[in-house]
């Protein structure tokens, strides 16, 4: 008997080209002998524009997330990061597949989407692991109060926007800096390119295992982004002086109010994110084509295909 192979299809399925799409990946993988799986959530929006599913089976009712093999998104980086969500508790990699406008997350775009749907089915794809972060929030007792993780960044930003945040941040148990500001972004090199970077904060390559510390208008004359180790614990603590409250955000998704005497707790996590990968590509060229960055006039080597021993002597 030969083993099911249950795929994950990921949509943000309130655009049409999404649900177009949506179709020819579920259609796809029937036609070739796997099972897609949706979420309920996004089952119901599939239905409502697309007619009943009958082949397609509903994640948590018919199939568990340890049996998932791969999840194909459908989307930006927002619905990439809800993918990354969806299947934490399992080991399925994620392949995005850009929907939006940037989508630095994204594997490849939507003309491609039919190419790397035989990929998928060929088991054609190495798996890249991404460093993430665990966020614990203590209370001034200093009790675990909350726990999520962030696959880009855990934010501490002020709730009222006429309010600045005073807050003590610390590295491996020491304090380092004292300031009011509007938050501090805490990022991983994933996140690096997202909220980290519209923040001024450096851009990390991903495989450089670092977390990037990133203060937000702070009034401070020490308040510069910082890159520190993996294994560092930072800590941001919202003092009691604070005239009012903070808010914790983890990717966008996740939040937790803070209470002046609030801790929150960022080190790396024991779990990464894993991303399929179809065309592994050097960094830069990935950086260069979402932003769009100019290189006229660039008349460096001409390197062997990606995957190619690079020698010294070529660069």
């Amino acid at each position: 008997m030969i083993d099911e192979r249950y795929i994950l299809v990921v949509a943000h399925a309130r655009r049409d080209d999404t649900v177009e799409a949506a179709q020819r990946v579920l259609d796809a993988l029937s036609s070739a002998g796997a099972r897609p799986v949706v979420t309920a959530d996004d089952r119901a929006e599939l239905i409502a524009a697309l007619g009943d599913l009958p082949d397609v089976l509903t994640l948590g009712d018919d199939v568990s997330v340890a049996d998932i093999e791969l999840a194909i998104v459908l989307g930006g980086d927002g619905t990439i990061l809800r993918a990354a969500e969806i299947v934490r508790d399992g080991t399925a990699p994620v392949l995005g597949i850009n929907m939006g406008h940037v989508g630095f997350l994204a594997e490849i775009e939507r003309d491609d989407m039919d190419d790397a749907v035989r990929h998928v089915i060929e088991r054609d794809y190495g798996v890249e692991e991404r460093l993430t972060l665990q966020v614990r929030v203590k209370d001034s007792e200093d009790a675990v109060i909350y726990e999520t993780w962030a696959l880009n960044e855990a934010t501490v930003e002020k709730a009222s926007r006429e309010r600045m945040l005073e807050v003590v941040m610390e590295v491996d148990g020491r304090p380092l800096s004292s300031f009011g500001c509007d938050g501090v972004v805490v990022a991983s090199p994933t996140g690096s390119t997202a909220y980290n970077f519209s923040a001024g904060g450096p851009v990390i390559w991903p495989t450089v295992e670092a977390i990037a510390v990133v203060p937000l208008s702070a009034h401070a004359l020490f308040a510069r982004p910082l890159v520190v180790g993996p294994e560092a614990a930072v800590a941001i603590e919202v003092l009691e002086r604070t005239n009012g409250t903070g808010i914790l955000w983890c990717d966008g998704r996740r939040s937790h109010e803070l209470p002046p005497g609030a801790r929150v707790v960022v080190r790396r996590s024991d779990r990464p994110v894993r991303l399929a990968r179809l065309h592994p590509a050097a960094f830069t060229d990935r950086l260069v084509r979402k932003f769009r960055l100019p290189v006229e006039g660039w008349r460096g080597p001409v390197l062997p295909p990606t995957g190619a021993i690079i020698h010294p002597e070529q660069l």
